[in-house]
């Protein structure tokens, strides 16, 4: 018996030895030349069943909402930060703070997921935060410093090895010497036009006094856009952002939008999160370090003494919106889809993922930000909560929203390692 329990563990560690010798390894110059990389072509599933699935859905008992929804456990998913849609099939790729992409299945539509297992493992990705989908059907990847394009991710996902573009290799995102652990999950969306969109948060609370013009240059505190395929015509739309961990498209008139998160250390109540529209190209400037939300200063304060003789630029953007302070604001969605009211139709959804830099928590909730007839936000108000308790403890942090062809609302969480899916019927 012993013969046998010492082989099975002998065995057991060859297993993951060579797991681990796969994982260590780069195959980024070999599956951008189409070459297979790797010979395990079985690539372990995330259990969907079970206590910790229970326990999800027994939480999920304590959201409320208007009338009319429901919220439901849409599949376990470890770490789950923004999603991708795919264009064509019930696929979702989901990505995390950590290595993984996730690859999210529902084989038969029937509403919650079949399988979920890691996408392209035999590559090495590093806060592979930002996916996103080209009108053509390629899966864009933001790294924290490197940018991947999959040609045809969705129907090809199912082994280790899957064609790659590297559109900016690592490194060429921001300068190295500009890495941080701090704000370094990029988010990101491709324009009708074709150029790719990628939310850059500056690796400051508030940036120093030298790194200012520095920043508004190369865009590290702001937006950016470029090429999906081969990272040419790389351009800054935007400046003056702390650190905004949302973005979409308005499907109606091509704008883009943002969330920014505000400043710590100020206090419970200050300052305001923010939803901001991009009207004009070139460089936008929407007030950070200077200023945040309408009206509240930043530099000179103890948050940023350093700053105080600099000058604000001359025009700069107020926010469409603000919330209630600390609450991080993070992935947002304009809703395309038909399944919830008319009221609902062409908003947008905006996930908060809940205070840390505050004495009582706050968020990790879900706020819709209604859409007027000349294009602009009218007054947010929450849509779902009930993820922080009672006693002030997270039972989960929303992140982002997705929206699904039958107009399903998706709400992914890291803190639980799930998404949910929420629906609508009279």
């Amino acid at each position: 018996m012993r013969t046998l329990q010492l082989a099975i563990a002998l065995l057991a560690a060859a297993a993951a030895a060579t797991a681990a010798a796969q994982a260590g390894k780069d195959n980024l110059a070999t599956l951008k030349q189409f070459k297979v990389a790797s010979t395990d072509l079985n690539i372990p599933v995330v259990p969907q069943e079970g206590r910790n699935a229970d326990a999800i859905r027994a939480n999920l008992k304590n959201i409320k909402m208007p009338p009319g929804f429901k919220i439901e456990l849409y599949a376990v998913v470890p770490d789950a930060r923004h999603m991708a849609v795919a264009p064509s099939t019930n696929m979702l790729f989901v990505g995390t703070r950590k290595t993984r992409v996730w690859a999210v299945t529902d084989r038969n539509g029937d509403g919650t997921a079949d399988e979920v297992k890691a996408f392209a493992p035999s590559l090495n990705f590093k806060v592979p935060n930002g996916v996103c989908w080209t009108k053509d059907g390629f899966l864009i990847v933001v790294e924290h410093n490197r940018v991947l394009n999959f040609p045809a991710a969705e129907f090809f996902y199912e082994g280790p090895d899957v064609a790659v573009i590297e559109v900016v290799p690592q490194g060429g995102l921001i300068p190295v010497e500009e890495e941080s652990f701090n704000h370094g999950a990029r988010t990101c969306r491709v324009s009708d036009d074709g150029k790719l969109y990628i939310t850059l948060g500056q690796p400051y609370n508030v940036q120093p006094r030298e790194k200012v013009a520095l920043y508004e240059k190369l865009g590290i505190g702001g937006i950016i856009r470029l090429n999906p395929f081969d990272g040419s015509g790389r351009e800054v739309v935007a400046v003056g952002v702390r650190n905004s961990v949302g973005i979409d498209i308005n499907p109606k008139d091509k704008t883009v939008w943002f969330t920014d998160n505000q400043t710590d250390g100020m206090g419970d109540d200050t300052p305001p999160g923010e939803l901001n529209r991009i009207t004009k190209a070139g460089g936008e400037h929407f007030g950070y370090p200077f200023i945040h939300g309408h009206n509240v200063q930043i530099a000179g304060t103890a948050a940023a003494p350093d700053l105080k003789d600099m000058k604000p630029p001359a025009q700069w953007t107020r926010p469409q919106a603000e919330f209630p302070a600390h609450q991080a604001q993070l992935g947002m969605t304009f809703y395309s889809g038909k399944m919830f009211p008319a009221r609902y139709q062409g908003g947008i959804f905006v996930a908060a993922h809940g205070s840390w830099n505050r004495t009582k928590p706050s968020g990790a909730l879900i706020n819709f930000v209604p859409i007027k007839a000349d294009g602009t936000a009218g007054t947010p108000e929450v849509f779902a909560e009930g993820w922080l308790d009672a006693n002030g403890v997270y039972k989960g942090r929303p992140v982002d929203v997705a929206v699904m062809k039958d107009g399903s609302l998706l709400i992914s969480d890291d803190y639980v390692g799930a998404i949910y899916r929420v629906t609508y019927s009279q």
